[in-house]
């Protein structure tokens, strides 16, 4: 019996060597956190390319390419070239995730050109009374009057919920807001979109794709005013009235970091907009526009790891980077659709001709203050030459076939000077800070000298 039971334990030793036996210690041992992880869909839409239908990085390297950047964490993301419309890379750009306040580019694409700037409105309680619990505020008072130009300083440039409600009940009430947008976001063929709630706060069923996010941002920049407003790194809003004073202004400053900058991420040389967001569900996503050397491209991020400080920009910076260098080096993955009104090849005008027109309803954004550019920032210094009225429309209208959607007034001019900010900026000293369920900027920005939620380090808001 002995020499059974030493021979039994010879053989269990080797079997525990050899891995065919796990105990409940060496099985606990084992790393499961990506199991932990969501998964793609193993069937995605596949608008635009077979290849954006597939799980997983899609790239056609050509001779002379860079590789992609390493340790791109986003859940998905896109980079393309934003008048060609080829996508030069992708991952997972058709997976339906929460847009955060990404979801503002459709907002403000769709209701935009209803509404004239200089119109003015006495907000009411009601308007406010439906914000989200924890969203992003600019600070908007009940029976106090902004001009239509404000509120859409407070959504482009502090993402403010409050800004959205009241715009939303000026179109004609929130439920046909959220129809009207779902209505464009299926003009724009952004058929991964599902509209629940205007501002893009946390909702049942509301989700958007990289791919569509893109889509948005390509349509929202052929508006005069979406990109002057998109581009402006801060501005003056309206503060409280007090009784027997005279209305003071407040700053307020873009949470696009890739504009204004911070610490651990530098402005981006020849950005142009476009739009951040942040809520518990989505994470981190953002959506970018930049021109280098007359190439316009586009980038959007969604949900990169919440353990570095900024990584929705350094991630967006870096894919923009090796699209400028990639570019005439790749063969496309895909495309970005043209709306369903427009003609994918040689078209005179027409519905859906948004670039020839130069659509706005006015453009009049205010420039971004002089202290933004006086930070060493070219980047926001080319955004705003870009509109300073020194557009170059696309003469009657004639859409080329390798020149689909043109941005106006992008890769139109000169590149800046190489040397600009570096787009690979040093990382912060600390990691981003986790959400557990209200915004990192959920104060209303009530006084000139309250910071930025994100110059705490903190997520750029709560949708």
């Amino acid at each position: 019996m002995p020499v059974l039971k030493k021979i039994a334990l010879t053989i269990t030793s080797a079997a525990l060597l050899s891995g065919f036996i796990l105990s409940p210690a060496v099985a606990a041992d084992k790393d499961t956190s990506d199991d932990k992880q969501p998964k793609p869909p193993s069937t995605m839409s596949s608008l635009g390319g077979e290849q954006l239908g597939k799980a997983g990085t899609q790239v056609n390297l050509g001779a002379g390419a860079p590789v992609l950047p390493k340790k791109l964490s986003g859940r998905s993301w896109i980079v393309a070239d934003a008048e060609s419309g080829d996508v030069l890379a992708a991952h997972n750009a058709h997976w339906r995730l929460p847009p955060a306040s990404t979801l503002k580019m459709l907002f403000a694409d769709t209701v935009l050109p209803a509404l004239q700037p200089t119109q003015t409105h006495t907000v009411s309680e009601s308007e406010l009374a439906g914000v989200g619990e924890g969203s992003s505020l600019v600070g908007i008072k009940e029976d106090h009057t902004y001009t239509v130009h404000d509120l859409w300083l407070g959504v482009f440039l502090r993402s403010g919920n409050d800004a959205v409600h009241v715009l939303s009940e000026m179109y004609g009430g929130l439920p046909q807001t959220v129809a009207a947008m779902q209505k464009h976001a299926e003009e724009l063929q952004a058929l991964d979109t599902v509209v629940v709630s205007p501002d893009g706060y946390d909702a049942p069923r509301q989700v958007s794709s990289a791919y569509d996010l893109t889509l948005i941002a390509r349509s929202g920049m052929q508006k005069k005013d979406f990109r002057e407003y998109a581009a402006t790194a801060s501005a003056d809003f309206p503060g409280e009235k007090k009784k027997g004073k005279k209305r003071e202004s407040f700053e307020i400053q873009n949470t696009n970091r890739l504009i204004t900058g911070d610490i651990g991420v530098d402005p981006y040389q020849g950005i142009a907009g476009v739009k951040n967001g942040y809520t518990t569900h989505a994470g981190n996503t953002f959506t970018g526009v930049a021109e280098r050397n007359g190439k316009v491209l586009l980038v959007t991020v969604m949900n990169p790891s919440a353990e570095e400080s900024h990584a929705v920009y350094k991630e967006a910076a870096h894919l923009l980077d090796w699209g400028f260098s990639a570019s005439g080096k790749v063969t496309p993955v895909g495309q970005l659709v043209p709306p369903k009104s427009l003609d994918t090849g040689i078209s005179t005008g027409g519905k859906g001709a948004a670039p020839a027109a130069d659509q706005g309803t006015g453009g009049q954004a205010k420039a971004a203050h002089a202290s933004a550019a006086s930070k060493g920032s070219s980047g926001v210094g080319v955004a705003l030459a870009i509109i300073g009225g020194l557009l170059v429309v696309v003469a009657a209208g004639v859409f080329l076939v390798n020149r689909r959607w043109p941005v106006p007034g992008l890769g139109s001019r000169p590149a800046p000077e190489a040397d600009g900010p570096e787009a690979d900026a040093p990382e912060a000293d600390a990691p981003e800070a986790k959400d557990s369920g209200a915004t990192a900027d959920a104060v209303p920005a009530a006084e000139p000298a309250a910071p930025a939620a994100e110059d705490a380090g903190k997520p750029a808001d709560k949708s």
